[in-house]
């Protein structure tokens, strides 16, 4: 459908050009800032089964809800190709650069934004409104943005294991997002008024990514700005 495919590329150009992204494409990202963004992506990430979980018991579709299960089983490690949750990888990359996410820094506000707005999309009734946030907001955005990410790593000269999570998600995510926009397009198809809301629940998700990127750099910049005066 083109209107869902445009809405995807419209989206996907807002948010990798935030200035953050920029950054880490031009390897000119600080590390202090990629572990922030490790620690909060963290802290949004830990809840995706819970996100998930929460679309398929609105999914009327039996076939819907198995093939979104298809996902949630790599999350949790129990299929073949993804023999270990995808929590435990993140996990031991936070360790590998000393960090914890439980008695690390807690959740930015623009963090709990982004957790608040995904689960109260998937909660919704209307699945529509979490299928748009979960694919237009969320997994089409992951193999773009992780690629970025991994960039800035790249440009610190971390690379390899040590980035394990971002490379598992690039690889699988656009699969998701495809079978996260089949449905969507049967939706639609069904009930065309469908697909406006279902477009507008990304843009809010991408509205609250951005916001979340940015809040990053800030907390950042506050905290250099807080060292020098001291």
């Amino acid at each position: 459908m083109n209107a869902l495919e445009s809405a995807r590329a419209e989206l996907t150009a807002s948010v990798v050009q935030h200035p953050f992204l920029k950054r880490c494409r031009k390897g000119t990202i600080a590390m202090p800032v990629l572990k922030q963004l490790l620690v909060q992506q963290g802290h949004y990430s830990r809840h995706f089964t819970r996100y998930l979980c929460a679309l398929m018991s609105n999914l009327k579709s039996t076939d819907q809800i198995l093939a979104l299960a298809e996902n949630l089983f790599e999350e949790l490690g129990l299929t073949s190709d993804s023999p270990t949750p995808h929590s435990v990888i993140y996990k031991s990359m936070l360790e590998r650069f000393g960090l914890n996410l439980d008695t690390g820094p807690a959740p930015l506000p623009a963090t709990l934004a982004l957790i608040n707005a995904m689960s109260e999309h998937c909660r919704d009734p209307n699945p529509a409104r979490g299928l748009g946030a979960l694919c237009l907001g969320a997994e089409a955005l992951v193999a773009p943005v992780y690629a970025d990410i991994m960039a800035g790593f790249a440009s610190q000269g971390i690379g390899g294991k040590d980035m394990e999570f971002f490379r598992i998600h690039i690889e699988c995510d656009d699969g998701h997002a495809d079978t996260l926009r089949d449905i969507m397009v049967l939706t639609a198809e069904q009930d065309p008024a469908q697909l406006d809301i279902m477009i507008a629940a990304g843009r809010a998700l991408a509205r609250a990514r951005c916001d979340f990127f940015s809040a990053i750099e800030a907390n950042h910049f506050q905290d250099e700005s807080i060292l020098d005066a001291a």
